[in-house]
């Protein structure tokens, strides 16, 4: 589930897709701040508003009663305007029920001869009448049209009947104040629900004490002085009780209707257009205005006015879902990143419901759904481009590269086509080419003669060739695949270790069969190394582990390969048995015949024709001993386990000198070894014996093929290595003064049976071994050798060998 850019797409591509995460949350903020502070989400905030008053209806309040100026009122009374005698005597029969107060929603501000006869009216009851107050002016003044002077100053109370009409059109909010920097108006529904506070105007217990507690409220939430609010308008087209003005007049409505209730006057009738637009006009139409001061004298005195969140709080609360948002983005995948975007979304419509209907405050969830819904997509496309250009780079690169396994002959072809269709193709062939490589390692492991088990990192076999099938099927035992390699191999006998050692038999031998599980780390090194076991049937195989690891370097299991080595030790005792016949049973005949030469010698009186048999046959019977020597010493140098000690090289040249010293003092040679200050005390690592025969080969050859009279220099040397990581290596140069080695035969020195001058000197005999010999034992210790040599001018031959390191001697 979590998504890691680094380790999914590399170090530059996770750095970009951070930087585009980055640049994806800014615009979703941008988004919201729009939307919040600026209005860009206005239109389907209203939307939601208007869906939200449907689904929570609010009672009416039955202390209100509204006249209606209906169209059967302009029939009886005649065209409108009516002379104001008309509304003085529609006041004089409300007053006659008492009613708590009376709100005239009609304008008077032109004079009138009846303007005495409406002000008595007026003041007969606690009446509050309606102020006009103009659109801003070019010098953004407004005019508060007032009644004419009798009536204002008869009213209990004057206040504008202006409504805050949105950019659609439709009234949801009231100002409780407007005006200019001269002169602020209070709503004409204030000044009643004032009085109705403090108590001037009674109604119901409890009315006014909730109306007073009310009017106190600090409006902080409106973001300014007006005291806005939004109006909670109701499903109903008339949810007060309503009279017509002309029935009312008539006196056919009892007095007990009116008597301690808010009476409002107001037009309804058709033809003079003081119908308003609301939240319910969808499926109620229109409504009169005297019906909305009305809804908001009842939202004033019950306290259901709904406060508009501040755009500072809508932004606030908007960036929350947007943080959620973003940190899933980074750690989910596409499905629960849309499931996530959806919950935030349904979250916020819930918040915001919960708070218009809990708290009265509207919170508008459209900010917050417009980032989300910005920032979803758009991440995911640019994800998906992302994932896209990466997927075409690694795929059209391993398309660029050279397939290495055999495949049948096709004709290659551009990968054509929109970019979905070249990724296809991209994917089909990189599809086709895993396929083909899972075959290739299958049908390579079949192919391997050996038993071949592929586990888990638990030691679980999950792989076994055909030919490990074969083998645990000879010994009657069940299928590898699914078994534990420990189980597998159990049966096995441990017979030793590879080159470990006497003390790791032992040690190994105490934990049996502990060992063959792979999971065990103390014994991983051993197990890599190889260990050499024993079947039920008697056969010896040799059982190694070696780690499987993926592209990372990451251990992921282990391969167990069983190679049969019965013949190779059957091999192994034959070579021991030639070697024995040869060291011992050829060798003891010669040593015998040499024998019976010198018996025959001191007790025949030799001849000369008899003297020259004995010395033939003595330098035959010599020179099979000589080879059969050589031969032995070759094979063992070449088989046999070297131990290595640290020696010193110029001790080891002396001990040869000395051994070679007879025959150079035969031939009246001097040798002489040379030591400069810096090789002097330079040691090696090597098997002294072995590089003490080499030694006396090469000065034994310097004799052999050197005039009397000559010197064979020893010089030791010392040769800095080339680089840091090579190690450094001490010199060791023959040099003689013999007949020189041609150039095309120089290649063939170490080659074994290769004789030189044989027709020039043969005299000199050997078996054509002792080179052959140097160069297989300098080569296993690590050295290396050359000769420089020219006819007539001598010989040096060279060894390299490395320097001990003190650190591991």
């Amino acid at each position: 589930m979590i998504f890691y850019p680094r380790t999914w797409l590399g170090q530059p591509v996770g750095r970009r897709f951070l930087y585009e995460w980055l640049v994806v949350g800014c615009l979703g903020v941008v988004v919201i701040l729009l939307g919040a502070l600026y209005g860009l989400t206005a239109s389907v905030d209203h939307l939601i508003f208007d869906r939200y008053l449907r689904l929570n209806p609010q009672p009416a309040m039955p202390d209100i009663v509204v006249v209606e100026i209906d169209n059967e009122s302009i029939e009886k009374l005649g065209r409108w305007p009516w002379p104001r005698s008309v509304h003085a005597r529609l006041l004089d029969e409300i007053a006659k029920a008492q009613p708590a107060a009376v709100v005239y929603d009609v304008l008077f501000t032109e004079p009138s001869d009846d303007d005495a006869q409406l002000a008595r009216a007026v003041a007969a009851s606690p009446t509050y009448l309606p102020i006009l107050l103009t659109p801003e002016d070019i010098h953004g003044e407004r005019i508060a049209i007032k009644p004419v002077e009798p009536l204002a100053r008869a009213a209990a109370g004057l206040g504008h009947i202006n409504f805050e009409v949105n950019s659609d059109g439709v009234v949801r909010s009231v100002a409780m104040f407007e005006g200019d920097a001269n002169a602020r108006w209070p709503q004409l529904m204030v000044p009643l629900a004032r009085a109705i506070g403090n108590g001037t105007v009674k109604l119901r217990d409890g009315v006014g004490a909730r109306a007073m507690a009310r009017m106190r409220e600090a409006r902080a939430l409106a973001g300014n002085d007006e005291g806005r609010f939004m109006i909670p308008f109701r499903p109903l087209a008339h949810p007060y009780q309503k009279i017509s003005f002309a029935t009312l007049l008539e006196g056919g409505v009892p007095q007990s209707m009116l008597r301690g209730k808010i009476v409002l006057i107001g037009v309804t009738a058709s033809g003079l257009y003081d119908r308003f637009s609301t939240p319910m006009s969808g499926e109620l139409g229109p409504l009169p205005g005297v019906y909305i001061h009305a809804t908001v004298l009842d939202t004033l005195l019950t306290g259901r006015e709904i406060d508009p969140a501040s755009g500072l709080l809508v932004f606030v609360v908007s960036l929350a879902p947007l943080i959620a948002l973003l940190a899933g983005l980074l750690m989910l995948s596409p499905l629960r990143s849309l499931l996530l975007t959806t919950l935030l979304g349904a979250m916020m419509m819930l918040i915001s419901a919960a708070a218009l209907a809990g708290l009265q405050l509207w919170i508008s969830p459209i900010p917050a759904i417009a980032g989300l819904a910005v920032v979803y997509p758009i991440w995911n496309w640019r994800r998906l481009e992302m994932t896209m250009a990466y997927l075409r780079k690694e795929l059209q690169r391993l398309a660029d590269e050279p397939y290495l396994l055999p495949e049948t002959p096709r004709e290659r072809r551009e990968f054509g086509g929109d970019v979905l269709e070249q990724h296809m193709a991209l994917m089909a062939q990189a599809a086709q080419r895993v396929q083909d490589m899972k075959r290739f390692v299958w049908d390579s492991l079949d192919s391997v003669p050996e038993p071949i088990l592929v586990s888990e990192l638990r030691g679980v076999v999950v792989i076994a060739n055909h030919a490990a099938k074969l083998h645990f099927d000879t010994l009657n035992a069940a299928n590898p695949v699914g078994k534990s390699m420990r189980e597998m191999f159990g049966d096995l006998a441990f017979v030793k270790t590879i080159d470990a050692g006497d003390s790791a038999d032992a040690w190994i031998r105490a934990h049996w069969p502990a060992m063959l599980d792979p999971t065990r780390q103390e014994f991983s090194a051993l197990m890599e190394q190889g260990i050499e076991v024993r079947d039920r049937n008697e056969r010896d195989h040799l059982l190694r582990y070696a780690k499987c690891a993926n592209a990372q370097g990451e251990a992921t299991g282990w391969i167990a390969g069983l190679v049969d080595v019965t013949a190779l030790h059957a091999a192994e005792r034959q070579r021991e048995d030639a070697l024995r016949l040869l060291s011992h049973d050829m060798r003891s005949p010669q040593a015998s015949i040499l024998a019976l030469i010198e018996i025959e010698r001191t007790r025949t009186v030799e001849s000369e024709r008899m003297r020259e048999l004995l010395l033939r046959i003595e330098r035959y019977a010599k020179r099979s001993l000589t080879m059969a020597d050589d031969f032995v010493q070759l094979a063992r140098a070449e088989s046999q386990a070297y131990v290595l000690e640290p020696v010193s090289l110029l001790e080891l040249v002396i001990d040869a000198s000395d051994e070679v010293w007879p025959q150079a003092q035969a031939k009246q040679i001097r040798l002489d070894a040379q030591c400069d200050e810096q090789s002097a005390g330079h040691w090696i690592n090597a098997d002294r014996s072995l590089m003490t025969r080499a030694l006396v080969n090469i000065l034994n050859n310097a004799v052999k093929y050197s005039p009397g009279g000559t010197q064979i220099v020893c010089t030791i040397g010392h040769d800095a290595p080339p680089s840091d990581d090579q190690p450094a290596h001490v010199l060791c140069t023959v040099r003689d003064e013999g007949y020189g080695i041609p150039a095309g035969q120089q290649d063939h020195l170490f080659e074994r049976f290769q004789r030189f001058h044989e027709t020039e000197r043969p005299e000199v005999g050997g078996a054509g071994l002792g080179m052959a010999f140097v160069k297989t034992v300098v080569t296993r210790h690590g050295g290396d050798i050359r000769v420089v040599s020219a006819p007539g001018t001598g010989t040096a031959i060279t060894i390299m060998l490395p320097v001990l390191d003190e650190a591991t001697a």
